[in-house]
């Protein structure tokens, strides 16, 4: 077991259980290993720290979670950068930014596939995809009852 310093405060990572991303990731191409930290919230958020620098750590989550129609299936280059065949598991992951207004946005032109049996992580980019890199969370209505909800009681 290893120990490193994080925002977190200190955490210990068996370091054959780091999802590694042999490219980095966009706009940290030097980090290539990061840890799981669970959210400490029940929900369908969760971090990663990076082992790399105890100061980079993302916000992720199931893109499916918000979109359900959302899916990305990885091509053979991808499937060969993350070492797995193209039956094997794939996930899909997405970077969730929460800005200064407290709007929550989901990165879906750029996602995260992640192999969970090689533990490798690749970040790509949804070349012409109606989807953003900054796409707010869908806006959920409130069910209406149509009269039923507040039934007199007698």
């Amino acid at each position: 077991m290893k120990k490193i310093m994080s925002r977190f405060g200190e955490i210990e990572y068996d370091p054959k259980k780091t999802i590694h991303f042999p490219y980095g990731l966009i706009g940290f191409d030097g980090l290539h290993d990061f840890v799981v930290v669970p959210s400490g919230k029940e929900g369908p958020l969760f971090w990663i720290q990076s082992v790399d620098d105890s100061q980079i750590a993302f916000v992720l989550t199931d893109p499916t979670n918000f979109f359900l129609d959302y899916k990305v299936v990885p091509d053979q280059s991808e499937c060969t950068k993350l070492g797995i065949s193209a039956a094997e598991e794939c996930l899909t992951l997405s970077v969730v930014t929460v800005h200064p207004d407290k709007t929550v946005t989901l990165n879906l032109q750029a996602p995260i596939l992640y192999a969970p049996q090689k533990n490798c992580g690749l970040q790509v980019i949804l070349e012409k995809s109606k989807y953003e890199s900054r796409t707010p969370l869908p806006v959920v209505r409130p069910a209406t009852d149509n009269g039923q909800g507040a039934a007199a009681a007698g």
